[in-house]
């Protein structure tokens, strides 16, 4: 007869007892190990398994090496004239593989560097009211009364603000068509959302038992934010970012489109299309390239945006 005391496993059969630490450090007793794994392997192993949000990270890396490196990759550079070339359409002859402008300007190194300078004011944009929503959300949060107060009523404020309508203005006073000024001016405005997202996670741990523990062994509130609360607001900030950055782009292109982006002849996506707008008809590659090159980064960004959302949220299940 069959020890009925003794644990029984379909696939490994009956097992003799053994105490929970055994359990825990040598799984079974056959010597088939169970290791737990970290958050941050959990995390690589369901962001790796996301295949559009991988497909577009790699996109995102070789676009932005491109345009970081434009001066090597481009075939031409974005303000050399060729007019025997002019107002032609794609073609693989002397490389025009987005066609020409009227002046005969190659269209793909120009898209090229215009990518370059949105990706310059998304990443200050990215950094900059990254940086604010997150110290201001844990100021907020952490210490609530009279300082909750004041920062949210100052991020109400700035919400209430017709984002469009203050950005042309401000780009207009002080931007002066430098891509680093248009980022800060951009960022001003759109750290609200992550100070709230941080507030709030921040609210929810201040009360908790490690946080206490902290204060009990004497630890500063720097000290607290920064290394006990702070990881723990990691997947909304990265989440966040990624959505900035889409967001920092497409605004980018709207203040270059209406004029008041970075100053010619440095190309910028926006400036391209609004460029090739009066000639759309007759040369439709004017206004399509540079367009697909904008929306194709955009939605790349937003695909691996998913992916982090997916990867970091506790209550999704492995596939």
């Amino acid at each position: 007869m069959t020890d009925q005391s003794r644990p029984t496993d379909p696939a490994l059969g009956p097992q003799s007892p053994s105490n929970g630490a055994d359990e825990a450090i040598d799984g079974y007793s056959d010597g088939t190990a169970v290791k737990a794994r970290s958050q941050w392997q959990m995390f690589r192993t369901k962001f790796f398994r996301h295949k559009l949000a991988m497909s577009s990270l790699l996109y995102l890396i070789i676009v932005t090496v491109a345009a970081f490196n434009a001066a090597t990759i481009a075939p031409y550079a974005y303000d050399e004239i060729n007019v025997a070339m002019a107002s032609t359409g794609p073609t693989f002859e002397e490389w025009h593989l987005f066609g020409t402008d009227q002046l005969g300007r190659d269209y793909f190194s120009r898209v090229i560097y215009g990518t370059r300078t949105s990706l310059q004011v998304a990443a200050v944009v990215a950094v900059v009211s990254t940086v604010l929503g997150v110290v201001v959300g844990s100021i907020a949060g952490f210490y609530r009364g009279w300082a909750d107060a004041l920062l949210m009523r100052v991020t109400d404020i700035v919400i209430i603000f017709p984002l469009l309508a203050v950005l042309l203005v401000a780009a207009a006073l002080f931007g002066q068509g430098r891509p680093i000024r248009i980022g800060i001016i951009a960022a001003l405005f759109l750290w609200p959302s992550l100070a709230r997202i941080v507030r709030g996670v921040f609210l929810s741990m201040r009360e908790k038992e490690f946080v206490q523990a902290a204060r009990a062994c004497g630890a500063r509130d720097l000290r607290i934010i920064v290394r006990h609360m702070l990881p723990n607001t990691v997947g909304p900030i990265v989440v966040n970012m990624s959505l900035v950055l889409g967001l920092a782009i497409i605004l980018e292109a709207t203040l270059a489109f209406l004029g008041l982006g970075v100053n010619p002849p440095t190309p910028a996506l926006g400036r391209l299309i609004d460029e090739g707008r009066s000639a759309m008809q007759t040369q439709w590659w004017l206004v399509v390239m540079p367009g697909l090159a904008l929306v194709s980064i955009v939605l790349a960004i937003n695909f691996v945006g998913d992916g982090l959302r997916d990867a970091l949220d506790p209550t999704q299940q492995e596939s």
